[in-house]
């Protein structure tokens, strides 16, 4: 297949989850044997075409006017990708399927169905009624709306987990048979050759001291503020433990004024963001990993922390709560709950025997159930159901056509009835 994927994130910017999982699946379809053209934005200096290993990256710029807003500027990049999606097709002919990622790609998506009749799949990374638990001013509205649209325009949709199938089916009101639940994946090889690197620890903790790791955006839904909170009475149980809290977000002073005020500044380490190998190190370098979002979608991080051999705990909500099964390759905590974190970590940090088999059973789930082998095949599979869906419309609207021509020959459709009810008359009679 000639597969278009419109995102407004691919490596190496990276502001979440998405960009990861574009570029994942496009070397991955790669592979199988597909030819996958990315269209993203370009952020900072990089090439505005490259070959990624097959992958054919195309990257915009945004207008040189500014915007008033980010609503307008999510606008001009759609009309700068439409733009590049015509030149390409232009010279290099119409692709089997474009595959848009999230709202922020919606008006390029929709308008290059329209223009091609190219089948649409679309895939919602989170929604913006879940991000904000609810919808409170205009804003949110119209990027609910758009997100709304975007499902209603696309023959198909993929979503990461059935807790965001469930939620698509209450805010959008989406047939069942229309949300295709493809989870997000990992790179399986992504800690090969990596190791407990000691020197790197050193920059975060002492060596006695065990090291609690989060990594992610640091806003309110992903729940940082409660692991913070959670931190005295872990500090209480187990004294030698350093809290190293991976990522950039707005949020940053006011964690920092928090853990100032629980006067455990001096036992959480604010690392900002990680690059390259970094984040393979830190990984290993963690004793326990702990993401307690108020939302997640998914939640890769989780499938990262697993594969690098870190016992996890997680809160009860959405795709985290369907990768971890308490007790078993994991352990869970009631979202919003410091004390409920607080009891998980401290469960982890003294049954040592615990932690070795979670360890154990979440990096065998993470190997069979999130590879992207598998991923990619079923996410192949949705594109083959919206092309078949594109080609059963065409058959219908041409059916349609050649009907309306047929009628248009019968000039006086009255006298033709009329003639034909005579004309079975004198064949009753003879």
């Amino acid at each position: 297949m000639k597969i278009l994927m419109l995102a407004w994130e691919y490596p190496p910017r990276i502001v979440g989850g998405l960009g990861r999982v574009v570029h994942d699946l496009s070397k991955t379809l790669i592979k199988d044997g597909h030819d996958v053209t990315v269209i993203t934005y370009k952020d900072g200096d990089v090439p505005y075409f490259e070959d990624d290993k097959g992958v054919k990256v195309y990257r915009i710029d945004n207008y040189m006017i500014n915007p008033n807003n980010f609503i307008d500027w999510i606008m001009q990049l759609n009309f700068n990708m439409i733009a590049k999606a015509n030149e390409i097709i232009c010279k290099e002919g119409n692709f089997d399927v474009i595959h848009a990622h999230d709202w922020l790609v919606a008006y390029a998506a929709k308008t290059l169905r329209n223009s091609y009749n190219t089948p649409l799949v679309a895939t919602i990374h989170a929604t913006e009624a879940g991000r904000n638990s609810g919808i409170h001013d205009e804003t949110q509205r119209y990027i609910n709306d758009t997100e709304w649209m975007l499902t209603y325009e696309a023959n198909e949709v993929i979503v990461n987990s059935n807790y965001m199938k469930n939620e698509l089916q209450r805010l959008f009101g989406l047939p069942f048979e229309k949300i295709n639940v493809v989870p997000n994946g990992v790179n399986l090889s992504l800690f090969n050759g990596i190791e407990k690197d000691y020197d790197f620890r050193r920059r975060y903790a002492m060596d006695n001291e065990k090291i609690i790791l989060y990594m992610g955006r640091l806003v309110y839904e992903k729940g940082i503020q409660h692991l913070i909170s959670a931190m005295p009475k872990i500090l209480n149980g187990y004294h030698d433990v350093k809290l190293v809290v991976g990522g950039k977000g707005g949020m940053l002073e006011e964690l920092k004024a928090q853990a100032r005020a629980l006067g455990i500044e001096n036992k959480v380490y604010f690392a900002g963001y990680f690059k390259g190998k970094d984040v393979q190190k830190i990984y290993k370098a963690a004793d326990i990993s702990v993401f307690p979002s108020t939302y997640e979608p998914f939640g890769i991080v989780a499938l990262e922390a697993m594969l690098a051999e870190n016992p996890v705990v997680v809160s009860d909500v959405g795709g985290l709560n369907e990768i971890v099964q308490h007790r078993e390759n994991g352990m869970k905590s009631y979202a919003g709950n410091p004390n409920s974190i607080a009891d998980s970590v401290l469960e982890l940090l003294y049954d040592h025997q615990l932690a070795a088999n979670v360890v154990k059973k979440a990096k065998n789930k993470v190997r069979n159930e999130y590879n992207w082998n598998k991923i990619a095949q079923d996410t192949h599979f949705t594109y083959q159901k919206a092309i078949c869906e594109t080609m059963a419309e065409k058959q219908r609207k041409q059916i349609e056509q050649e009907q309306a021509a047929k009628n248009k020959k019968i000039k006086n459709p009255e006298k033709e009835i009329t003639n034909l009810l005579s004309f079975k008359k004198r064949q009753a009679y003879a």
